[in-house]
Parts: C-alpha cells; sequence; structure tokens
C-alpha cells in the first residue's frame, strides 16, 4: 500500500505538502491538494481513519429517489442496508446528491478526503458524471439498477426486470388482451431500457404487435399518465402495464377521469409493490420488489468487494402480486 513519502516521490514535492493536501490544510492550492488527492487515489493510498478498523465508514448516496417515509420507493433501499451493514459494525453515512455535486467532486477524492471505505449508489442516471467515473475507481461500490462493466471493484444489485415485466404480460394475456399499452419510465435508465425490452420481446413470443403509438417513456411520477394514456386509450388499449406503482396510480385516476372504469374498462398493472399499492381504489395488481432485501444485498455485495471477492451482478426475484386492478379483456371500438 502507498505511503505519503511515495506520494511526494511520484509529485516532487514534500511530505509535509502532501499530509497538507491529504488532510485538507488550508495553506496549499485547492489545485495542488487535488493533485495530491488524485495521486493518492490512483497509488491506492488510504488514511489512517480508513485503515483503523474502529473507524468504518460506508456511505449511501441517493439521487432522484424518495427515501424518507415508509411509503417512499428508498426508503426501505436504505432500511435493508442500514440493517446489514449494522450487524458488521459499520457506521453507514447517508449522502443526497445532485449532478451540480457530481461536477463539482471527483468520486474518488470525494471518497479518499472523508475516510469511506466503500459506498452503494442508488438512484443514478446514465449519463451521471460519477458513472463515467466509475470504469476506474479503485474504491469498492456497488450500484443500484445500474451496470459498470469490466471493473473487478464495482458490483450491481437489482431485481429481475425481465422476469417481472414477463409476469405481467403473460396475466394479461392470459385475461384475454391483445392490445397492451406499456407507460415506462424515465429514459437514460437502465431499469427502463431493459423494462421495455423485456416487455417488447414478450409481447412477440405472445404474437402481439407493439406498436409505437402504445409504447411511451414518461418519468417514474403519476404525472407522466395525463401525457400518454389518453392517446392509448383512443388507440383501443384494453391494458396498460406501467413503469412502476406510482405511474400507475396515475393511469388508474386519469382512466377514471375520462369515464372508463378500471378493470372493467381497461386493466392496469405496476411495478414495485409500494405500502400504498394495496390500498387504491381498486387495490394494484403489480410485481413486487422486495426493497429490504435489495438494500441487504447492496451491502452484502459490497462486503464481499471489500473483501477482494469480485461480483459482477446480484439479481432479486421479482414476485407478481394479482390485485384487483386487472380483469378479463373487453373488446372496445375505436373513439
Amino acid at each position: 500500500m502507498a505511503t505519503i513519502k511515495d506520494i511526494a516521490n511520484k509529485l516532487g514535492i514534500s511530505v509535509s505538502t502532501v499530509s497538507k493536501g491529504l488532510n485538507g490544510a488550508p495553506d496549499i492550492s485547492e489545485e495542488l491538494r487535488q493533485v495530491v488527492l488524485d495521486t493518492a487515489v490512483e497509488m491506492g493510498y488510504k488514511t489512517k481513519k480508513m485503515q483503523k478498523q474502529e473507524h468504518k465508514k460506508l456511505v449511501l448516496f441517493i439521487e432522484n429517489m424518495d427515501y424518507e417515509t415508509a411509503n417512499q420507493f428508498g426508503y426501505e433501499i436504505i432500511l435493508g442496508f442500514k440493517q446489514a451493514a449494522f450487524r458488521d459494525n459499520w457506521e453507514v453515512v447517508i449522502q443526497p446528491v445532485t449532478p451540480a455535486f457530481q461536477a463539482n467532486e471527483k468520486y474518488d477524492t470525494y471518497m479518499l478526503k472523508n475516510g469511506y471505505s466503500g459506498a452503494f449508489l442508488v438512484g443514478f442516471a446514465l449519463h451521471d458524471d460519477w458513472l463515467s467515473q466509475l470504469s476506474t475507481t479503485k474504491i469498492p461500490t456497488v450500484l443500484f439498477d445500474n451496470y459498470i462493466k469490466h471493473n473487478p471493484l464495482v458490483g450491481a444489485v437489482g431485481t429481475d426486470n425481465f422476469e417481472g415485466i414477463e409476469y405481467g404480460v403473460e396475466h394479461l394475456v392470459a385475461l384475454g388482451h391483445k392490445k397492451i399499452a406499456f407507460l415506462n419510465g424515465s429514459l437514460n435508465s437502465l431499469v427502463s431500457d431493459q423494462r421495455q425490452e423485456a416487455f417488447v420481446n414478450c409481447m412477440h413470443e405472445h404474437g402481439l404487435e407493439t406498436p409505437d403509438s402504445l409504447l411511451a417513456y414518461g418519468f417514474y411520477v403519476a404525472d407522466s399518465a395525463k401525457y400518454h394514456v389518453p392517446g392509448f386509450l383512443s388507440e383501443g388499449a384494453t391494458a396498460i402495464m406501467c413503469g412502476n406503482d406510482l405511474i400507475a396510480m396515475g393511469v388508474i385516476a386519469e382512466c377514471q377521469n375520462r369515464g372508463f372504469k378500471v378493470p372493467e374498462d381497461i386493466s392496469v398493472i405496476g411495478f414495485d409493490d409500494l405500502p400504498i399499492s394495496s390500498h387504491l381504489t381498486p387495490p394494484l395488481t403489480t410485481v413486487r420488489q422486495d426493497r429490504t432485501e435489495l438494500g441487504k444485498s447492496g451491502y452484502y455485495t459490497l462486503n464481499s468487494l471489500l473483501n477482494k471477492v469480485s461480483i459482477s451482478r446480484t439479481t432479486l426475484r421479482a414476485q407478481f402480486i394479482n390485485r384487483k386492478s386487472t380483469a378479463k379483456a373487453k373488446e372496445r371500438s375505436l373513439s
């Protein structure tokens, strides 16, 4: 493992200057401090805090995801991660981040200067600055619903989206639905891409068409429904599968506002099984992700990476939850 002297020799500066750079001393320039931190990361240097067994600190970075109450998607993920880490005496710091935050901080140097031994990243988008840096990171890191190729220090955790979508499509096909729309979540999301691919493939396996007029990307929020449901209805869709439960909530509301009964006139399926989903009117048929277990799996994967066991992907099974928002297909004329 590299020492402060090794870093000093590589940069041609004094040991004291390196120490100042690593410890945030005010009497060196920010530019030189960044060079010291970048070189320390490159050489695999660890601070004394990171080396001490009694100072074990992990960070959970979260972006674009609500997590503060039990009804929000991220809550149980964070809870599961913290529960698993606690058993091994890790302190877990929850750090919300934004694109601007990432633009101002390099991932590895941020981890180093804060003494974090590893990280779990939740809610990140494919175009985020930090994701592009993870192909070369030397810090054990786990991504939720994202994947980085070829770096043995970066693992991924998620639910089997292909299996989950397949459950939903097969359920609707068994009910006689042929004209099924899919209202997806956001662009620039690995999960959205996987769910779209799974939907199209499964429909084609059943000999069913997927015209562009019945496929749409929105956002993972209920408001997405009002922009796309009217078009689906005018195309004669008898069922709408949704990228998550929040979208499905919006779809049910939009259909009802337009005089369509759910599930008598149109069936709706969500994805996630949020706590509120069983209390909707009608209760939502959906695909369950066990978010507490996803959080625990995030820790188990990260712990393996910290112990030099390189794990690529940890994928949990989806579970189909059949409630009251789906019924036999009802053919109707186009409006």
